[in-house]
């Protein structure tokens, strides 16, 4: 089993997003807990400016601490933007990070699912500020047309899809509660509407399970088209981030399910702000561990 830790161990201890400084402190940190792989992100255009400019400096940094990258987000909620004026400039940004990726060693980037252009009346958007279990209030605003934008954020993604292949890695799309393919059908839409094998999706436990999907259920139905998973617990009632084994989420059967696809991909340790966050990144790390002992993962 390759096990990575998640950039929100990063962005637990220093915040969202980490400066370029704190990102060079996270990686060893994140190498002493015991991960062989980890994540990076860059969120923004000036965060990811500032990862494209300094990829030699973390790439140096990464081998020195033993640990190689096994995704690279690059989130930038302008892609989707319906305003070439806006959307360009991202689009162009969005293949600096995949070159960056590519410098880097990873073998995937990956994109979040975004949330629509709506007018979000209470909440936060998860790419200003990573808040879990909150509630979020919308209104539909004027002249918005569901299928009009759904059109277009395919062919976002077919764009960015295409862009990663041309550079030879993976892109990931990872669902997220209330976002534009933030469930198991969504996704398989997705997937057909792009029709490009390049396009794999995350299981993310966490954002699945509190929408109340059958997780063992989602593998079957998203098969081959998982690429990688993102690891965490939950009550199946609020979109909390735990140490897996802290919720209700039905291990033993998930894992069982991935097994059954040949999954071998990467599974990530993908934890909220926790007290005592090393411990909590340990244990989630020695809980995967031993299910792959005992499942022969």
């Amino acid at each position: 089993m390759k096990l990575a830790c998640c950039w929100m161990f990063a962005i637990g201890k220093y915040g969202f997003p980490p400066s370029l400084p704190n990102m060079l402190k996270a990686i060893p940190e994140m190498a002493a807990l015991g991960f062989d792989y980890v994540e990076l992100e860059g969120v923004g255009f000036e965060n990811l400016r500032a990862v494209i400019d300094n990829r030699e400096q973390l790439r140096q940094t990464l081998v020195q601490a033993g640990v190689q990258l096994s995704n690279f987000a690059i989130i930038l909620p302008e892609v989707v933007s319906e305003d070439p004026q806006v959307a360009e400039p991202a689009i162009a940004i969005f293949e600096e990070g995949v070159q960056t990726a590519v410098a880097l060693g990873s073998p995937n980037v990956w994109v979040d699912s975004y949330f629509p252009p709506v007018e979000v009346v209470s909440g936060t958007l998860m790419t200003d500020q990573v808040v879990f279990g909150q509630q979020t209030r919308i209104r539909i605003p004027a002249g918005f047309s569901w299928p009009r934008f759904w059109d277009h954020y395919v062919r976002v993604m077919r764009r960015c899809t295409a862009i990663a292949r041309r550079h030879g890695v993976r892109l990931l799309v990872e669902p997220r509660v209330g976002e534009l393919t933030s469930n198991s059908e969504a996704l398989m839409r997705l997937m057909e509407a792009v029709g490009d094998d390049n396009l794999g999706v995350i299981l993310d436990t966490a954002h699945q399970h509190a929408q109340k999907e059958l997780l063992p259920l989602s593998v079957e139905k998203l098969g081959h088209n998982i690429r990688y998973v993102h690891v965490a617990d939950n009550d199946g009632l609020v979109n909390r981030h735990l140490v897996p084994g802290m919720g209700n989420i039905d291990w033993e059967e998930v894992l069982l399910a991935l097994k059954r696809q040949g999954f071998d991909g990467y599974y990530a340790v993908d934890l909220e702000q926790l007290p005592d966050l090393e411990q909590c990144f340990v244990q989630g790390r020695q809980f995967m561990e031993a299910y792959a002992e005992k499942l022969g993962l």
